[in-house]
C-alpha cells in the first residue's frame, strides 16, 4: 500500500456524488491509509469519511468517525491539524443526534456544551452555537427557549464557522414558520433567494423551507418555482429524504396529487433505508396525507408499487392499505421521539401533517397543466345553434317530415328531432311512405348518437319498405347511407355494392329537385378508405355540388384523392378550392380540417421551395386560419396548435411556439388523448431548450419520456423518443446536472452501435465539457478519451487531436501529470493524420498542442522543454494572426524563461 494509492482513491471519490459509491471508495481509502501506518493520513481520510456518511444518507455511521477524529485531535492538536473541519462537523453532529430517538437528550446537550467550550476557546463567535441550541429547542417544542436562542443567534456576529448564506436563513425561516410568522420569514429569506449559493445544500434547502411561507403569503408563483427547482436538486439524494417529504406534502395541499404520487412512488423504496428515523417519520406522514387526498379526490381504488425490502416482497399495494401502514409508521416514530423528549412536539407535527387540508384548490406547476385545467373546467364547446324551430302549430304529417329533413340537412338535429317528435304526436296512423321516411329519421338520430348498429338496421328496414313502395329516388338515397354505414362497420364487401348502386341510379336518373352530392361523396370516401384513390376521382367528377358547402365537401375529397395519387400540385388546388368554399359557407369545423391538411402539404412543399421563407409564411397563414376556425377545445384545434407550434420552432421562433404547444399538450391531455400530446410535448421541450428555459425543458422532456414508456415497444416513434432524450441531456447540461453525462454516454453508445460515430463523438464531447465544468476532471478525461476513439472510427482526424488534447489537460487537472503527458504525446502523434491541404487548421491545432503540452511539461518540472514548446506555440499563433492566443502563450513562455534564468 502507498500514500499515492490513497490520494488517487480520494481524488476519484471527490468526483463522485455523495452516496453509496463515494462512501465505499472513501472507506477503501481509509483502509489503505491505515495499512500504510500513516496516522495523520488516516486521520484526514476519516474526517472526509464523516462527511461522506452524513451527505450520503448514513449519519449514524458519522458519529463513530467524528468521535474518533475529535479524540485524535484532542490527543495531539499540532499533529492532527484539522480543527476548523472538526468544529464545523460538530454542528451537523448536534443536529443529527436529535434525529435518532434512541439517543438520549443528555448526549445532545453534552455535545452542545462541548461545542460552546471549544468555540470560546478558539476565539470564535457563538453565532453557530446559538443556532443549534435553537435547533434543539424547536425539536423539543420549547418555543419560548427557541425564540430566546433565535434572538441571540440573530444578534451574534457571523464568522467562518457560521452556516453559509443560504443555510443560516433556512434555519431562521424554519424557526419563524414554527411560530407562524410567515411574513417575517419572507423578509429574512428575500435577500438570498436569488443569490448564487455554492453550498451543497443550497439553494434547494432554502427553497424547500420557503414552501409554507409562499403558500401562507399568497405567493403562489414563487411556491411553484421553488418546488420545481428544489425537488429536482433533492431527488437524487437519499440524505434529503426528509426534505423530499416536504415536497410530497406540498403537492398534497396544492391540488397536485398526481405529481405527489409520482414523487411518492419514486422514493417509497427509500423509506426502508431512510437516513434516520426523523426523515422516515416525515416521509411516512406526508405519504399518508397524499394517499388520503387521492382517496378524497376520487382515486381510492388505485394501487401503489412498493419495492421489496428484507422479507417483504415487491407488491402493488392498495392505496388505502398503504395509507394505513404509513400512518401507523409515522405515529409510532413520533411516539418514540416524544417519549425521549418528554414533549408532544413530534406527535403534534405528525397529526398536523396527516390532517392537513388543501391550501389552494390547484396550483398549476406548468403552463400546460394550467391550460389543461382550464380546458377541463370549460368542457366541450357546443356547435353554434341555429335558430330554434317550433313545430307545435303544424298538424300536417308530410309537412312535419319535410321540416325534419330540411333541418337535418342543415345539421340542426335538435330542430329535426323536434319535428319528428311532433310527427309522432299527430300521425297516429302513418302511411307506408311516411313510415319509411320516419325510419330514415330514426336511423339518422342513432347515427348521430354513435349507435352505428342500430342506425344500419333501421336504414335497412327503411330501404326495404321504400323498395316495396317503388320510391326509387328516396330508396337509393337511403341505400347510399346503408352502404356507408356497412363500410364504417368494416363490411366493405357488403357496403360497396350499395354505394355503387346508388351512384349508378343517380347517374341515370338525376334528381329534378335537390342534390345527391352526398351519394357521390360517400362512394368516393369509401374508395379512398380502401386505398383506391384512382376510383374515387371519376366518382367525384360526376358529382354536381349545389352550393359552397357541397363544393367544399367534394373538393376536399378530391384533394385527398390526388394526394394519394402523388399529384400534389393538383391536390393543393383542390384543397384551396375546398377552403374557399367552406369559408363562403361558414362551415368553420370543416374549414379547419381542410386548412390543417393543406398546411401539412404546403409545409412539405416549402422544404423544397425556391423562396422557402415565403412558402413557410404561407403555411403559417393557413395554420392561423385553422386555429381560428376550429371549434374551441376540439381535437382539430389542438392539432392546429401543435402544427403551428412545430412550424414556429422550425422557423427559429421558439419563444412564439411555446404558447401553441402548451395549448396542444394541455388540450390533448384533457381530452384523454395523451398519445396525441407526445409529439407536441417533445416540440415544447425543444422550444424551452432553445429559449434557455432549461428547467422547463428538462421536466417537459421527462414527462414525454414517461409517456413513451407507456407506449408498446412496436408502436413507439423511436426517432422522436431519441430526440427527446437528446433534448433532456442538453437541458440537464444547462442545469449543470451530472446525470446529463450518463445520458450523453448512453446516447453515444447507441449511435456507435448504429455506426454513427460522428454523433457518438459529439455526445461524448458534450459529456466531457459538462464534467469539466463540474470539476470532475478524471471522468471528463475518460469522456474525451472515448470521444477520440469515436472520432477515429468516424474518420474525424481533427476531432481526434482535439479530444486527446482535452483529455490530457483533464488528466493534468486531476493530478495525473504522467498520464497527461502520455495522452498529449498521442495528441501530437495524431497531428500527422490531419489532411495536408488544411494548413491553417493544422497550424492552429499544432499551436494548441504546443501550448497545452508546455503546461503539462512545466508541471512535471521539465522547464527547458516546456519553454521550447511555449515558444513554438507563440510562433504558430502569430503566424495565423491570432493575437490573443499568441499573447497568452507569450506570457507562459516568459514565465518559463524567468524560471530558467532563476535556476541559473
Amino acid at each position: 500500500m502507498s500514500t499515492d494509492d490513497v490520494f488517487a482513491l480520494m481524488r476519484q471519490a471527490g468526483e463522485l456524488p455523495y452516496g453509496e459509491a463515494r462512501t465505499v471508495m472513501v472507506e477503501d481509502a481509509l483502509r489503505r491509509a491505515e495499512a500504510t501506518g500513516d496516522e495523520v493520513l488516516a486521520f484526514r481520510v476519516r474526517v472526509r469519511l464523516t462527511d461522506a456518511y452524513r451527505y450520503g444518507g448514513e449519519p449514524v455511521k458519522a458519529f463513530a468517525t467524528f468521535s474518533r477524529t475529535l479524540s485524535d485531535f484532542d490527543r495531539d492538536p499540532a499533529r492532527f491539524d484539522e480543527e476548523h473541519a472538526l468544529l464545523w462537523q460538530m454542528k451537523a453532529t448536534v443536529h443529527s443526534l436529535t434525529l435518532f430517538p434512541e439517543i438520549p437528550l443528555d448526549r445532545t446537550h453534552a455535545v452542545l456544551d462541548d461545542m460552546e467550550r471549544r468555540y470560546l476557546a478558539g476565539g470564535h463567535s457563538l453565532q453557530a452555537v446559538y443556532h443549534y441550541r435553537n435547533d434543539v429547542a424547536l425539536h423539543l417544542g420549547d418555543l419560548a427557549a427557541a425564540d430566546e436562542w433565535y434572538l441571540k443567534w440573530r444578534a451574534a456576529p457571523r464568522d467562518e464557522l457560521s452556516d453559509c448564506a443560504g443555510c443560516d436563513p433556512s434555519g431562521m425561516v424554519w424557526h419563524l414558520v414554527s411560530l407562524g410568522r410567515h411574513a417575517d420569514a419572507f423578509e429574512i429569506a428575500a435577500p438570498v433567494l436569488n443569490a448564487e449559493l455554492s453550498c451543497r445544500e443550497q439553494p434547494q434547502g432554502i427553497l424547500t423551507s420557503m414552501l409554507p411561507v409562499y403558500l401562507a403569503t399568497g405567493r403562489l408563483e414563487e411556491a411553484r418555482d421553488a418546488h420545481r427547482r428544489a425537488y429536482r436538486l433533492l431527488r437524487p439524494n437519499l440524505a434529503d429524504l426528509g426534505q423530499i417529504a416536504d415536497h410530497v406534502e406540498f403537492c398534497a395541499t396544492t391540488g397536485n396529487e398526481a405529481r405527489g404520487l409520482e414523487i411518492l412512488q419514486r422514493h417509497l423504496g427509500w423509506l426502508d433505508r431512510a437516513p434516520h428515523p426523523y426523515a422516515a417519520m416525515n416521509f411516512a406522514a406526508a405519504g399518508a396525507l397524499l394517499l388520503r387526498r387521492l382517496a378524497e379526490t376520487g382515486h381510492a381504488d388505485l394501487t401503489v408499487r412498493r419495492p421489496a425490502s428484507a422479507d417483504r416482497p415487491a407488491a402493488d399495494v392498495p392505496a388505502k392499505e398503504l395509507q394505513a401502514a404509513l400512518t401507523a409508521q409515522a405515529e409510532a416514530l413520533a411516539a418514540r421521539f416524544d417519549a425521549r423528549n418528554g414533549t408532544s412536539r413530534q406527535g403534534d407535527r405528525v397529526r398536523a401533517i396527516l390532517d392537513a387540508e388543501p391550501v389552494v384548490e390547484h396550483l398549476p406547476l406548468t403552463p400546460a397543466d394550467q391550460r389543461r385545467r382550464a380546458v377541463l373546467a370549460a368542457g366541450s364547446a357546443p356547435r353554434p345553434e341555429p335558430e330554434p324551430v317550433d313545430p307545435g302549430g303544424v298538424t300536417d304529417p308530410d309537412a312535419l317530415l319535410d321540416l325534419a329533413e330540411e333541418r337535418r340537412f342543415a345539421r340542426d338535429m335538435a330542430g329535426a328531432t323536434a319535428a319528428w317528435r311532433r310527427f309522432d304526436e299527430v300521425a297516429a296512423d302513418p302511411t307506408p311512405s311516411q313510415r319509411a321516411r320516419r325510419l330514415d329519421g330514426r336511423a339518422a338520430v342513432a347515427a348521430a348518437e354513435g349507435d352505428a348498429e342500430t342506425a344500419l338496421a333501421v336504414w335497412e328496414e327503411a330501404e326495404r319498405l321504400l323498395a316495396g313502395l317503388g320510391e326509387e329516388e328516396r330508396r337509393h338515397r337511403v341505400r347510399s347511407r346503408v352502404g356507408a354505414m356497412r363500410c364504417a362497420l368494416g363490411d366493405l364487401e357488403g357496403g360497396l355494392p350499395d354505394l355503387r348502386a346508388a351512384v349508378e341510379y343517380f347517374d341515370a336518373h338525376p334528381p329534378e329537385d335537390g342534390t345527391v352530392t352526398g351519394v357521390y361523396g360517400r362512394l368516393a370516401a369509401a374508395h379512398l378508405h380502401m386505398g383506391d384513390a384512382a376510383l374515387a376521382l371519376p366518382v367525384l367528377d360526376r358529382a354536381a355540388p349545389d352550393g359552397p358547402e357541397e363544393t367544399g365537401e367534394i373538393e376536399d375529397l378530391r384533394g385527398r384523392a390526388l394526394l394519394e395519387l402523388g399529384r400534389v400540385d393538383e391536390a393543393v388546388g383542390a384543397l384551396r378550392r375546398a377552403l374557399d368554399a367552406y369559408r363562403e359557407a361558414g362551415e368553420d369545423a370543416e374549414r379547419a380540417q381542410t386548412a390543417l391538411l393543406l398546411s401539412r402539404v404546403l409545409g412539405h412543399l416549402a422544404q423544397h421551395a425556391e423562396d422557402r421563407g415565403a412558402a413557410q409564411e404561407e403555411v403559417l397563414a393557413v395554420l392561423d386560419e385553422a386555429v381560428a376556425a376550429a371549434p374551441a377545445r376540439s381535437l382539430p384545434r389542438f392539432g392546429a396548435h401543435a402544427e403551428r407550434g412545430a412550424l414556429l420552432l422550425g422557423l427559429g421562433r421558439a419563444a412564439d411556439g411555446v404558447a401553441d404547444l402548451v395549448e396542444a399538450v394541455a388540450g390533448f391531455t384533457a381530452a384523454g388523448e395523451p398519445g396525441y400530446a407526445l409529439d407536441p410535448r417533445v416540440d415544447l421541450a425543444a422550444c424551452y431548450l432553445v429559449t434557455e428555459r432549461h428547467l422547463e425543458a428538462a421536466e417537459t422532456a421527462e414527462e414525454a419520456l414517461a409517456e413513451y414508456a407507456r407506449v408498446p415497444e412496436r408502436e413507439r416513434d423511436r426517432d422522436n423518443e431519441r430526440r427527446c432524450r437528446v433534448i433532456l441531456a442538453h437541458a440537464q447540461r444547462g442545469l449543470n446536472e451530472p446525470e446529463a453525462a450518463d445520458l450523453y454516454a448512453a446516447l453515444a453508445r447507441e449511435c456507435a452501435e448504429a455506426g454513427d460515430h460522428v454523433s457518438a463523438a459529439q455526445f461524448l464531447d458534450s459529456a466531457g465539457e459538462l464534467l469539466t465544468g463540474l470539476d470532475k476532471d478524471a471522468q471528463a478525461a475518460e469522456a474525451f478519451e472515448a470521444a477520440a476513439q469515436a472520432c477515429a472510427a468516424g474518420e474525424l482526424p481533427f476531432g481526434v487531436v482535439q479530444a486527446l488534447r482535452r483529455a490530457a489537460m483533464c488528466h493534468l487537472w486531476s493530478r495525473e501529470p504522467d498520464r497527461a503527458a502520455a495522452t498529449m504525446d498521442r495528441a501530437r502523434a495524431a497531428l500527422a493524420d490531419l489532411p495536408p491541404e488544411e494548413e491553417p487548421a493544422i497550424v492552429w491545432e499544432t499551436a494548441l498542442v504546443d501550448y497545452d503540452q508546455a503546461r503539462i511539461t512545466a508541471e512535471r518540472g521539465e522547464v527547458a522543454a516546456a519553454h521550447r514548446l511555449a515558444a513554438s506555440a507563440v510562433g504558430g499563433f502569430t503566424r495565423l494572426g491570432e493575437t490573443g492566443p499568441a499573447e497568452t502563450a507569450a506570457r507562459l513562455r516568459d514565465d518559463l524563461a524567468s524560471s530558467l534564468d532563476g535556476g541559473d
